[in-house]
């Protein structure tokens, strides 16, 4: 009989350990999960690979739309959140859009849009944007579409000059 108390009971620690390790690696996973996802609640996604997103773009019939931010750029956060991550979700852009976020401030690796590596940074500089926020649209082969629009002007128009600068865009894309 006391064997068998024995037994349960080492059956029980092992389990006990069993679950603290399987806890321990829960919490390491959400540590390292959580700064990715609390980086962003727009929903706007960092950029990865321009030729591809652009081309992705193209396909569905509009241009590739690139937010320059910073991440001490409060205008930024607003534009993301208020207008491109509803906009996103329009069914008229739903399917057919692709927003993407290019940081200033950031060295995040990015493929260009001829394949070459570079970084969110150096892009940026690559561009001349010099202040955020800056709203630009890109077609597959890395050229403008339309003027983009650089800084938050007035927000009660903000979302017409969106809607805009997708018209102009997509128009182009359609000629070439």
């Amino acid at each position: 009989m006391a064997r068998r108390d024995s037994r349960e009971a080492m059956t029980i620690l092992e389990g006990a350990d069993m679950l603290r390790h399987l806890a321990g690696l829960l919490g390491g996973l959400i540590l390292a999960c959580g700064p990715a996802l609390a980086l962003d609640a727009s929903g706007v996604l960092p950029a990865g690979d321009l030729r591809a997103e652009a081309t992705a773009a193209a396909r569905a019939g509009a241009p590739l739309m690139v937010i320059f931010s910073r991440d001490d750029c409060k205008f930024c956060k607003v534009i993301k959140r208020d207008y491109l991550a509803p906009m996103a979700r329009q069914p008229r852009h739903r399917d057919r859009l692709v927003i993407r976020e290019i940081r200033q401030d950031s060295e995040q690796a990015l493929t260009g849009f001829s394949g070459e590596k570079t970084t969110h940074a150096s892009f940026a500089r690559s561009e001349k944007v010099k202040l955020v926020p800056v709203v630009a649209f890109y077609g597959p082969d890395g050229k403008q579409l339309a003027e983009p629009i650089v800084g938050v002007r007035l927000p009660d128009f903000y979302q017409s000059y969106l809607d805009d600068g997708v018209d102009n865009a997509s128009r182009k894309l359609q000629k070439k």
